[in-house]
């Protein structure tokens, strides 16, 4: 199986990896943080592990928090970082994340170009949209984007980040709420999209309280977006950080439901592994997967 590298970044570099952890930087600061798909031991080279910024500290209770490293300085609450057009902010959180997942800017560079070579107005559906680098992106090359998600906070980095990125006048349409219900919602209403992001969790809960898993509800939640598509879709684009759901599962879902609703529908597919590149091995870190649906 290929890769789908995102190797673009400036103000991103994964300088090495090892016993669970990554040694990452971030602008001008380098942090560690926990990822487990770094299962093995013992391959440290890089120097800076010994002069970090800021570390990440597992809690016996669940969750952590940020550190101070060896090198003496502070990091700061947040600060900006570039991609290409893109002003994102990072913000280390109590969850290891932040705020930025620099594996997707392969998606990012995907979706720009088809809605920049779609010569047509494209409304885009950005669901489980996080922190708005997809909405941004796709803002940016010219799509009117709903960026849906649950969390208000999540939502407010947004706009944050929308603003950055010059958007404040695009556009974009925010909406905090629960994504399977977002789309029921707007089924009954008739609206459609002409592409779909999404990004769903492993897990969550739903409205009720109800524990949610990505595996027991990958076909309802495929089957919901793809009805919201136009009867002339440009692409659908779902991630996946689940361990337990390859990117060919979930294209075989996708591609079955799109069969299903578009009789003879044309198109390209691929389902791969996200990576980023590493320097101080050469080698790439798995970061999750994508299935990835366009026209022809």
């Amino acid at each position: 199986m290929s890769i789908l590298l995102s190797d673009g970044w400036k103000d991103y570099e994964l300088i090495d990896c090892d016993s669970g952890e990554r040694l990452e930087r971030w602008g001008e600061y380098i942090l560690i943080r926990p990822d487990p798909q770094v299962v093995w031991k013992g391959m440290k080279s890089s120097p800076l592990w010994k002069s970090a910024d800021g570390v990440y500290l597992r809690s016996n209770r669940g969750g952590g928090s940020w550190g101070g490293g060896k090198s003496g300085r502070t990091v700061p609450e947040e600060w900006e970082v570039s991609y290409r057009d893109l002003r994102l902010i990072c913000r280390p959180t109590g969850f290891k994340h932040t705020g930025i997942f620099p594996e997707q800017a392969t998606n990012w560079d995907w979706a720009s170009e088809l809605i920049k070579n779609a010569g047509r107005p494209i409304r885009v559906l950005n669901l489980f949209a996080y922190t708005g680098a997809a909405t941004c992106a796709a803002a940016l090359a010219g799509a009117e984007v709903c960026h849906v998600d649950a969390a208000k906070g999540m939502v407010s980095q947004a706009r944050r980040n929308a603003a950055l990125c010059g958007l404040e006048d695009a556009k974009i349409r925010y909406i905090v709420d629960d994504c399977l219900k977002f789309l029921e919602r707007e089924i009954r209403r008739g609206s459609r999209y002409d592409a779909v992001i999404m990004d769903p969790p492993s897990y969550g809960r739903g409205p009720g309280g109800e524990l949610w898993k990505l595996e027991d509800s990958i076909t309802e939640l495929v089957d919901l977006a793809v009805g919201v598509l136009t009867y002339e879709p440009l692409f659908v684009l779902i991630n996946s950080y689940t361990t337990g759901l390859s990117s060919s599962a979930t294209g075989y879902i996708l591609l079955s439901i799109l069969k299903k609703r578009f009789p003879g529908l044309s198109g390209k597919s691929c389902c791969e592994e996200l990576g980023l590149p590493v320097t101080a091995s050469g080698l790439v870190l798995p970061c999750g997967a994508s299935a990835r649906w366009q026209a022809e």
